[in-house]
């Protein structure tokens, strides 16, 4: 729904997830080989994707100060399943947070997660504050206090609600 650019680094993939999920028509694009080839997984593996998908936006919606829109599992409680080991380039000696297993969707998360927050762009992702949207966008608002994926469409609406009631 969004207008805005990806989100920055491996934080692309976490959105790209998130935004698997169209909230107000229900379209799912992990229900379609297409979606699903994006981002390595079989059909099996479509239980797990959805569940860490909504662990990350509750996440998100958090990161915009929105409560979560459902019970779901921990996103901390996903992540110690996907275990990250220190990568030290022998050229340079940088080092870098890497999954131990690069294959499975969640260690790829992990590892986008704690090198976004290494770089302290973790909490600018977030997720849109309408109920019927809470598509993920990446702040780049100079303080950090977007509220919505796009104002030309949920930012119109939520104050076209707040105007007509007054």
């Amino acid at each position: 729904m969004s207008e805005r650019s990806p989100a920055p680094g491996g934080l692309e993939l976490v959105q790209s997830l998130v935004n698997t999920l169209d909230v107000e028509s229900g379209a799912d694009s992990l229900d379609t080989a297409e979606g699903r080839t994006r981002f390595g997984l079989a059909e099996a593996d479509i239980p797990a994707a959805r569940e860490l998908r909504e662990s990350l936006r509750v996440a998100l919606l958090a990161h915009a100060g929105h409560p979560a829109h459902r019970e779901v599992t921990p996103l901390g409680a996903l992540l110690t399943a996907a275990p990250l080991v220190v990568a030290v380039d022998a050229a340079d000696g940088s080092a870098t947070l890497a999954p131990a297993d690069e294959g499975p969707l969640l260690s790829r998360v992990a590892a986008a997660v704690a090198q976004a927050l290494v770089e302290g762009a973790w909490t600018r992702l977030k997720a849109c504050e309408a109920v019927d949207c809470h598509w993920a966008y990446f702040d780049r608002s100079p303080a950090g206090r977007g509220r919505w994926c796009s104002m030309q469409v949920c930012g119109a609406r939520a104050k076209m609600r707040r105007y007509r009631a007054k």
